[in-house]
């Protein structure tokens, strides 16, 4: 098994890269590139669901039993996660919202 630092660290990784995926893709959609936002939410979904993996294996490690230590890392990681789903949804929101507006000039 890996280093649970490392670990971690994927975790924070990943979840930072999806954050600014979906703050990507509000920038493409203000400027009315809805096709470069819809790729860059995917992007912001893939990196979410690469640290779900990860965070599932940090739960399946701990067992519920507090086998595993938390640390301040760990609990800045698991914050960059919720974070990043919230700015998704949040993202996905107002593209719905810009795709309403008449294009700007």
């Amino acid at each position: 098994m890996e280093d649970l630092e490392t670990i971690i660290m994927e975790l924070l990784v990943n979840a930072g890269a999806a954050r600014s995926a979906a703050l990507t893709a509000l920038q493409l959609a203000r400027k009315g590139d809805f096709d470069g936002a819809e790729e860059a939410m995917k992007e912001s979904h893939e990196f979410v669901k690469g640290a779900h993996k990860i965070q599932t294996q940090l739960i399946g490690l701990d067992e519920g039993s507090g086998k595993l230590p938390v640390n301040l890392i760990t609990v800045h990681s698991q914050d960059h996660l919720m974070n990043a789903m919230v700015i998704q949804d949040l993202a996905g929101d107002m593209i719905e919202l810009y795709k309403r507006l008449p294009p700007a000039n």
